[in-house]
Order: C-alpha cells, then sequence, then structure tokens
C-alpha cells in the first residue's frame, strides 16, 4: 500500500499538467480563429472572390469548433463519478464528430456558392491585397495547427488532434486559394476562382468525413492498434516467472484514459494472495512501461498444467513436462478469448494430475 500511495500524487499531477495544456491549447485555437475569420472575411469584402469567401466559411467552422471542443476538452477533463464510472473522456469523441460534421456542411456550401459563381459570372478586384491576406492567414494556420496537434497527441486528446488536423486543412486551403488566384491575375481568366473554390470544398467534405470516420470508431470502441502496440511491448518486456500467458485482453480509450482488462495465467498451486500480489505488480510495471494514463483490470487464470513448455518458474511441484521456451506474446494471442490448450497437451496434464 505505501508503493502505491507513494505513485498516486506524479500520477495526478501528470494529469492536472496534460488538462492545462489541452484547454491552453483550446483558448488558443478559438482565439486566432476568430481573429483569422475577420481578417479573411475582409479579404473577401475587398476582393469579392469566390474562393477567399470560402477560406473565409472555412474559418467560420473553425471557431464554432473550436468553441464545441473546448466545451468538450473541459466536460472531458472531469473525474469518473457514480453516474460515469468510466469517466467522461468519450466526450472527446463527440466533439471530434460535430467537428468532421461542420467540415463536410462547410464543403457543400463552399461547393455549392462556387457553382452559383461560375452560372452567374465573376468579379475580382483588388487581388493583391487578398492573396497578401490569406497567405499571412495560411501560415498562422500552419504554425496553429502543427501546435494543436502536438499537443494532442502529448496529451492523448482525440479533440486536439481533431482541431489540429483541421487547422492544418485550413492551411492547404489557404495554400490552393493563393495558388488560383495568382493564375487568375496572371491569366486574367477569372472563372478560375470559382473553380479553385470548388477543388477546395472536395477537400474539405474528404477531410470532414475522414474525422466522423474515426470519432465514429472511437465511440465503438474500435480496436486501437497503437495502444495494443504499446501493450505488446510493455507486456513482453515486463513478464516475470509465475506470468505465464496473456489472453482476452480488451482495451478502450475515453478521452486521454485506458481502461484495460486482460487473462494472467498463473501457476495453479499458487495461493489466491500470491496471485493477487503478483497481478498488481505486473499492472503497475506495463503501465509504467506504456507512458499511459489508465488501469489494467487482471483475471488470474490457473495453468492447470497445460503450459508447462512454456512455464520458466523454477521450483514447480505439478510440472509434468519440462520448460522449453516463453515464446513473445504477439496481438493475435492476446486477443483472443479463453482457449482449450491443444489436445496433446491436455492429455499430459490429466495424466500428470491422475
Amino acid at each position: 500500500m505505501a508503493q502505491l500511495a507513494a505513485t498516486a500524487p506524479p500520477a495526478r499531477l501528470d494529469h492536472d499538467n496534460d488538462l492545462r495544456l489541452r484547454l491552453r491549447a483550446g483558448v488558443l485555437s478559438l482565439v486566432v480563429g476568430a481573429v483569422l475569420l475577420v481578417a479573411k472575411y475582409f479579404a473577401y469584402e475587398m476582393t469579392g472572390s469566390t474562393a477567399i469567401l470560402s477560406d473565409a466559411m472555412e474559418s467560420i467552422v473553425n471557431v464554432v469548433a473550436a468553441m464545441f471542443a473546448l466545451g468538450g476538452l473541459v466536460f472531458a477533463g472531469r473525474p469518473a463519478d457514480r453516474n460515469h464510472p468510466y469517466g467522461h473522456g468519450k466526450i472527446e469523441f463527440f466533439s471530434a464528430a460535430f467537428e468532421g460534421g461542420l467540415i463536410a456542411f462547410a464543403a457543400v456550401m463552399i461547393v455549392y456558392q462556387a457553382g452559383d459563381s461560375l452560372l452567374h459570372g465573376v468579379e475580382v478586384r483588388q487581388l493583391d491585397l487578398g492573396l497578401a491576406i490569406t497567405a499571412a492567414a495560411g501560415f498562422a494556420n500552419l504554425a496553429l495547427g502543427g501546435f494543436l496537434v502536438r499537443a494532442g497527441r502529448r496529451s492523448q486528446s482525440l479533440t486536439l488532434v481533431a482541431d489540429g488536423q483541421h487547422v492544418l486543412s485550413d492551411f492547404w486551403t489557404s495554400l490552393g486559394i493563393v495558388i488560383g488566384l495568382l493564375l487568375v491575375r496572371l491569366t486574367g481568366v477569372l472563372w478560375l476562382d470559382p473553380l479553385v473554390a470548388a477543388l477546395v470544398g472536395v477537400n474539405l467534405a474528404w477531410t470532414g468525413l475522414r474525422l466522423v470516420r474515426h470519432a465514429a470508431g472511437g465511440l465503438l470502441d474500435e480496436e486501437d492498434t497503437e495502444l495494443l502496440r504499446k501493450l505488446i511491448q510493455a507486456l513482453n518486456s515486463n513478464v516475470v516467472p509465475g506470468i505465464i500467458r496473456v489472453h482476452n485482453l480488451r482495451a478502450i480509450r475515453s478521452g486521454s484514459f485506458s481502461h484495460i482488462d486482460a487473462h494472467l495465467v498463473v501457476p495453479e498451486f499458487w495461493p489466491v494472495m500470491a496471485a493477487h500480489d503478483a497481478s498488481d505488480a505486473f499492472e503497475r510495471q506495463v503501465i509504467a512501461a506504456c507512458g499511459i494514463e489508465g488501469e489494467i483490470v487482471f483475471h488470474t487464470d490457473p495453468c492447470r498444467r497445460a503450459y508447462c513448455a512454456r512455464c520458466d518458474i523454477p521450483s514447480c511441484p505439478i510440472r509434468v513436462e519440462p520448460f522449453r521456451f516463453r515464446p513473445d506474446l504477439t496481438v493475435d494471442e492476446v486477443v483472443q478469448p479463453d482457449q482449450l490448450p491443444p489436445a496433446g497437451i491436455r492429455r499430459r496434464a490429466a495424466a500428470g494430475s491422475g
């Protein structure tokens, strides 16, 4: 108990630091997004460019999404309670899905506006000023988007990663618009302006759909391959005598917190206290090796003398065959449910118990 009490405060401190980082990044995203929205709308008013209008419409989505994301980050930071025993982190998936839906909606509006301009004619003016403002806003989004993605990955916040990817997509939008307006300025072909806007809309639609798909996977507890990879590495590097095999592993993420449960195969002659202490120590080692915020709940299974060839416990009173080797755990093995050992091993185990 003393060891657990000693390790709890640093974990709590790390959680608080991550929460502050997420909130600062969310506020920064909202403020910068609002400033860039004003700048882009001013550029549209000065130029009348459909492409710049499409960029301004995406910035409206940025601001609304940043407001929703900030609220989601505040809610996700609340600790688990009786009504939400797994915490409030799932709100981040709702936030990401909402943002993806907003991006897709903005894409539809941009394509509609571009089509209207192509049908009814285009009038563009003061392109130099529009180009300067759009380029400056684009590089501001590049810096902000990179910061949000890094902050989101550091604090394991899907909301910040989604917001950062959206802001980065805004940079590519601005870059495409600048290129398109340069072509208009050099060639005098005005219909290139709404054509660029339409291409921007199509690209935004793809970005929005990808965000919605990713968020849906999180809400449905889709397998997190990156988390499984970390767990497999931690399990293989921390296995000790008595922890024979691991199976039936399941892992879900709720915001930045991971909930993991699995079955441990331990020697059947171990008393309950020994199995409990070994699984608790193994849990702490695996969580520390993964470098994640989370919990592991282990269920212990008796070996039933079926794993002797893979068990390197030195003094086993019930061994029915010698230890050969312990193969590394793989993803395919650890996610499998409880399975009977091969028939040959079952026969040897049964003969040994008889």
